[in-house]
């Protein structure tokens, strides 16, 4: 897939692209051009449909900026100033939640549990149930600190019991994962343009119950990241409140193409599985250990931990790669040394390949030896 000379980005996104999207944005196009609004709209309804439910109950609004600007609208627009936000945290993104809650001086609580495991289903409940004032609960599906994946589905059902507006992130899974929002009780899912749809940076979007998101009247504590209001907005008149990513939106349109020309979500989760297997079985033979068990693991993001080398040093084995043709990412783990790689992104096996021969010459190149680690190559995903 990868011919063009662009480096491989085994990353959690920004990702490789195809050459067909990065060609959609080489155009100009008004933001109120009808030729705009009507993709725009398009865009929209295909959200809903990816989000496996029917747009006579739930609606999808882009949002311009990155996924945190995605996140930061429903934290700040969706919670009304008597709501109590309960977060459950298991990594870095979580914990963003939590400072963005603090920003906004929303009342809330925190679930935290090791970024190596899921959160407690049990304490779950009893919080809900000891906290008749917990409005709205939010959870990272990919915490994209580690690659674990959080069982959204039976959080999502629970929290629905007790009758809480359910806040889910998934930036790094949508797309990737099938996530069916109504059967998993989503009240607000996001994510964004440049991660598992493989578009480019830009924007963000919210896939939301309508009588949920109609909640949010009067909600909002910012301008520009008024949920209610941007959708308001593009109900009425198909248009932005403020200049939209014209060309990213383009972009967009021709990664959904591509999307369902590889057989949707499914088809396109077969591949990423399918780099996520080879990049485990050839990093363990190198001697590299995975941070999570195997049970947590998702197939869309990994994290390695540092091998126990005296010679090891992650900067100089990110450049020696970078100059390679491939990119990786560093760890951003509290307590463990990793790195990170990403199998999203328009990257099939050949890539995968090109990325262990890296990685390979420059164990080599930095006189590295490591022993292997096969017993850590159980590839069963979450």
């Amino acid at each position: 897939m990868n011919t063009w000379k662009d480096k491989a980005l085994f990353t959690p996104g920004p990702l490789t692209t195809s050459r067909t999207v990065k060609q959609a944005m080489l155009c100009d196009l008004g933001s109120r051009d009808t030729e705009f609004i009507q993709m725009v709209r398009e865009i929209r309804a295909q959200l809903i449909k990816l989000a496996m439910t029917s747009e006579d109950f739930y609606t999808s609004v882009l949002m311009q900026g990155s996924g945190t600007f995605g996140i930061e609208s429903v934290i700040s627009s969706a919670i009304p100033t008597n709501g109590k936000l309960l977060i459950l945290v298991n990594g870095a993104y979580g914990e963003r939640m939590t400072h963005m809650a603090k920003i906004h001086n929303i009342e809330m609580l925190v679930q935290a549990c090791p970024e190596n495991q899921t959160p407690d289903l049990r304490l779950l409940e009893n919080t809900l149930i000891a906290n008749p004032d917990i409005s709205h609960v939010a959870v990272v599906h990919c915490e994209t600190t580690t690659g674990i994946i959080n069982p959204i589905g039976e959080i999502g059902r629970l929290v629905n019991t007790y009758k809480r507006v359910y806040i889910v992130d998934a930036m790094s899974s949508f797309g990737a994962y099938p996530i069916p929002v109504e059967d998993f009780k989503i009240d607000f899912l996001i994510s964004s343009s440049n991660k598992c749809i493989e578009g480019v940076p830009g924007f963000s979007f919210i896939i939301a119950r309508i009588e949920a998101l109609k909640a949010c009247k009067g909600n909002a504590r910012t301008l520009a990241m008024d949920l209610f209001s941007q959708w308001e907005g593009l109900e009425k008149s198909g248009q932005f409140r403020f200049t939209p990513p014209v060309q990213v939106i383009r972009a967009f349109r021709q990664a959904l193409v591509e999307l369902e020309d590889e057989g949707g979500v499914y088809g396109r989760a077969e591949r990423y599985r399918q780099n996520y297997v080879l990049t485990l079985l050839h990093l363990t033979k190198l001697g590299f250990i995975p941070y999570l068990p195997p049970e947590n693991r998702g197939y869309t993001i990994t994290s390695f931990r540092y091998p126990d080398y005296p010679k090891f040093n992650f900067e100089e084995f990110y450049q020696r790669l970078s100059n390679k043709g491939c990119v990786i990412y560093p760890g951003k783990l509290s307590h463990a040394d990793c790195f990170r790689i990403g199998h999203i992104g328009r990257l099939d096996q050949s890539d995968v390949f090109l990325l262990i021969s890296a990685i390979r010459e420059t164990l080599s190149d930095m006189e590295i030896t490591l022993e292997p680690q096969e017993e850590w190559v159980k590839t069963g995903v979450a």
